[in-house]
């Protein structure tokens, strides 16, 4: 998976609405390249479901515009709604996964493995609602760092420590009785869909 930078995506709409086709010309990483236009999409997919952008039409045609809340109160019962989704879809997973062994061969080194076919869906559901959670904690610390709101900078740490709490719970919960080899690989794979913080993972 490689990050992108949310401020770089926002930037690249040179206002408050612009074409999706426009924005992917405009963005480009770190060695002035641009992001496969799949990859691009998924970013500007994520803002959408974390409150930044709003999609108008479809596909080529799809234009984004800037969201504003009305106030902090507004933004921070959308992010406690994400947040809501996804402890609901972990939970969900979790008692599934809870009795099953996730992989049934793992290597020597670690560095290869091969999944339980009837743990995947659950595993999945798992690692979605993950990937969010920690991709939304790298968005609630770039609206932190880029806000002047005192109320809404104080909500949003209170909104981090929840996640946090959470996560820590359930990983707790994930790697309970499990071998060491299996927790190695789950804590590598978690690890590497955790962003920067100001970035998403693509």
């Amino acid at each position: 998976m490689k990050d992108i930078s949310i401020s770089t995506v926002l930037d690249s709409m040179n206002g408050d609405t612009a074409y999706m086709t426009d924005m992917w010309e405009n963005c480009v990483d770190e060695k002035n390249k641009r992001y496969t236009r799949s990859k691009f999409s998924d970013a500007l997919n994520i803002l959408e479901d974390f409150g930044y952008l709003k999609k108008y039409g479809y596909k080529t045609e799809s234009s984004y515009t800037k969201l504003k809340f009305i106030d902090a109160a507004d933004q921070i019962g959308f992010i406690n709604n994400v947040i809501f989704t996804n402890e609901t879809k972990i939970k969900k997973a979790l008692v599934k996964l809870d009795s099953k062994k996730i992989f049934i061969v793992i290597s020597k080194d670690l560095n290869t493995h091969k999944l339980n076919k009837h743990a995947i869906k659950d595993y999945d559901l798992f690692l979605d609602g993950t990937k969010n959670m920690l991709g939304l904690s790298s968005s609630i610390l770039f609206t932190i760092k880029n806000s002047s709101n005192s109320e809404l900078k104080k909500e949003l740490k209170s909104c981090l420590k929840q996640i946090k709490d959470f996560l820590d719970e359930t990983n707790e919960i994930l790697m309970k009785f499990r071998g060491s080899n299996e927790r190695i690989v789950l804590q590598r794979i978690i690890n590497n869909k955790t962003p920067e913080p100001g970035f998403l993972k693509i």
